[in-house]
């Protein structure tokens, strides 16, 4: 078995600490809005979002990740006042009634987030790693949370019209370098900052493949690597699935080759079966934890 040297994190926000020391902890995907690519309208009724939320913590997620604008291939931006009509509500209750479980929100303006936070959420999790909107640094700084920075090719509507790279890791890593460098430079703590590799975010179906293959290169960051590969579209073409809800089992297998390559955070949809596979991965790799 092969199996990459993990770094241990503690990433930590007034009053409140991740531990990534030991297996990857799980983001479950709640997405409130309309066209998200897999689970689009589903959960737009704040009282099923808030449901859904509350039962992903039962399955097993350490994080709820919270999004009201969809970034997928293609999707138009929403405007800030309707992001936040979809997501406060949600993260409000989620937090009133788990107040000890982290709410990330997925956002990329600082309206929003600060919203967000307002309501209880404790991270920001930007798929345009601080380049949509400046302000988004000055309010990680106010606040004093984490930060997810993940790499996006340009932007959503565009990005995978002919993605190319000179080499995808080294590139993305160079990206993210740049990125931290910029956020600490903005006064953002580092131990405060997440990285994203961005998976389908500007990719082709080999690239994504190359990412999964190489993640532990990312590791000379210096800083924990959160994976999104949740029922993407580079799954359903290595499977031949097109329905994005039959990729479960793709999905479980990726977040498993992540675990054995040292990741610290898999987002998910299916947060049941990704906690069954963190876990098992993880005593795969520490045996010593078992003693009968």
């Amino acid at each position: 078995m092969i199996v990459a040297r993990k770094r241990p994190y503690r990433v930590t926000w007034p009053g409140g600490l991740l531990d990534l020391t030991g297996r990857p902890r799980v983001m479950g995907v709640l997405n409130v809005t309309p066209d998200s690519f897999s689970d689009g309208g589903e959960f737009l009724d704040a009282s099923v979002a808030v449901a859904r939320g509350l039962e992903m913590v039962r399955q097993g997620a350490d994080i709820v990740d919270v999004g009201g604008e969809s970034t997928r291939p293609g999707s138009d931006p929403v405007p800030p006042g309707e992001q936040i009509r979809r997501v406060v509500p949600v993260v409000a209750a989620i937090h009133q009634a788990m107040p000890q479980v982290p709410i990330s929100i997925d956002a990329r303006l600082a309206e929003v987030a600060e919203a967000a936070l307002d309501a209880g959420a404790t991270l920001l999790n930007d798929v345009s790693a601080l380049r949509d909107d400046p302000e988004m640094s000055r309010l990680a700084v106010e606040r004093q949370v984490p930060v997810v920075l993940m790499h996006r090719l340009g932007e959503s509507k565009t990005m995978q019209k002919d993605p190319h790279y000179h080499d995808v890791v080294g590139d993305i890593r160079a990206f993210l370098s740049e990125r931290i460098a910029a956020a600490t430079a903005a006064g953002i703590d580092r131990g405060r900052l997440i990285v994203d590799p961005g998976i389908g975010f500007g990719k082709t179906t080999r690239h994504n493949l190359e990412i999964l293959r190489r993640l532990d290169e990312f590791a000379d960051l210096d800083a924990p690597v959160l994976v999104g590969p949740s029922r993407k579209r580079f799954i359903g073409a290595v499977l031949g699935i097109d329905d994005p809800k039959e990729r479960a089992v793709g999905t479980a297998a990726v977040v498993a080759a992540a675990t054995l390559a040292g990741v610290h955070i898999v987002r998910v949809h299916d947060v049941r079966e990704a906690a069954q596979v963190t876990a098992m991965c993880h005593a795969l790799v520490h045996p010593e934890a078992f003693d009968e």
